[in-house]
Parts: structure tokens; C-alpha cells; sequence
């Protein structure tokens, strides 16, 4: 019932009503990325949706534009930003417009599409989130086969309202924690390779 009538209907509202209460903060961060950073304001990227469709997902910018590795272009203020989880406020947009849902698998990269094994593919089956699975089990931190592990379990089983909510509950924490921004040695994620992902978990 929850996936069919409810899951859309609160997405929207949820994020009607997050953009009218939080549009100071939404504000104040772009003001603050341009006095830092400088334009653009916003990273776009095109990312995978509900059955690999294709959206360009928005965020605001935490790195220098140029060359350089992400740890080059990544500074103490890229870094607070990205912890915070206040990177991600742009991507309510993406909700509303019903390219993403409050609660799903993270979305990810169009190349990582074609890498995915079967299982892995489930999470393609339901709109990816800005809050989710991945991000309440520790963001970044989670190796990859552990995080698209979760994300096919997620999109395997009937969402349920209360699941949602716990879920929402506990990636809101890992942020305002700012835990698992980085994966362990990196200044972001690695690239998911999926012979390097079961390298790791055989160890």
C-alpha cells in the first residue's frame, strides 16, 4: 500500500515543506559556496534512476574547479561541507520533480550501470534517495559490496512506511554525526570496480 499511494505522496510533500523550512540554510550554503568556491553554485551529474533512467543530479559544490585529483580540489571547507551532508539539500529538487524519493538506494553513476551483477541491478527497480540504506549503514565508509548489498535488499522487498522512516532516521544521525564522508584513504569514494569489490570481500 505504502509503495503503490503513500511513498509518492510523501515524497512530495516532504519535500515541498523541507524547501519552505530549510530555504535560509539552502540560502546561506549557496552563499557561502560562491564566496568560497565561486561559480557554479551547483554540481549536476548525470546519474542513474528508476530503471536506469538517466537524471541530472544536483548538488551544491564542494570542490575547486580544475585539474587535479579530489584531494587536490577538496579543501577544509569542501570537507565540512560534504560531513554535513548540506551538499545533498539540492537534490530535494530532484524529489520533487520525481526523478528521486526521500528514502532509496543512493544514486550513482551511469558507467557503474553495466558493471552491476544481477543482484546488484535490483536497486535499479526502485527511485534512488537522498536518504537511504547505504547512507544509515555509514556513507562512504561501507565498502561497496556491503552498500549495493544493502541497496538490492532494500529495492528486493515491499518499501513500508515505518522501514522508511527508521531508515530516514538513521542516515539523518550518521549526517549530523559526519560520519563516513570519505571512504577509509580516499578524499571521497573509490570508483566501484567490481573485481577490486570482490577482492576486498575475500580477504
Amino acid at each position: 500500500m505504502h509503495e503503490r499511494f503513500g511513498k509518492r505522496a510523501l515524497d512530495v510533500v516532504g519535500a515541498a515543506l523541507l524547501l519552505i523550512l530549510l530555504s535560509p540554510l539552502f540560502a546561506a550554503v549557496a552563499l557561502a559556496v560562491r564566496w568560497r568556491l565561486g561559480a557554479p553554485v551547483f554540481f549536476t551529474q548525470p546519474r542513474a534512476g528508476l530503471n536506469g533512467t538517466a537524471f541530472s543530479l544536483k548538488k551544491f559544490r564542494s570542490m575547486a574547479v580544475g585539474p587535479g585529483s579530489d584531494a587536490e580540489r577538496l579543501d577544509g571547507f569542501g570537507r565540512w561541507l560534504r560531513a554535513s551532508g548540506l551538499d545533498e539539500l539540492p537534490q530535494l529538487i530532484n524529489v520533487l520533480r520525481g526523478e528521486m524519493s526521500l528514502v532509496g538506494p543512493r544514486p550513482l553513476p551511469l558507467a557503474y550501470t553495466a558493471l552491476y551483477s544481477p543482484r546488484q541491478a535490483l536497486r535499479l527497480r526502485v527511485r534512488p534517495g537522498l536518504l537511504g540504506p547505504g547512507v544509515a549503514a555509514g556513507r562512504n565508509a561501507v565498502p561497496w559490496d556491503r552498500r549495493l548489498e544493502l541497496d538490492a535488499a532494500y529495492a528486493e522487498a515491499p518499501p513500508r512506511f515505518l522501514g522508511d522512516i527508521a531508515l530516514a532516521l538513521r542516515s539523518l544521525g550518521v549526517w549530523l554525526r559526519g560520519q563516513g564522508a570519505s571512504a577509509p584513504g580516499h578524499a571521497t569514494m573509490p570508483a566501484f570496480d567490481p573485481a577490486g569489490a570482490m577482492a576486498e570481500k575475500r580477504r
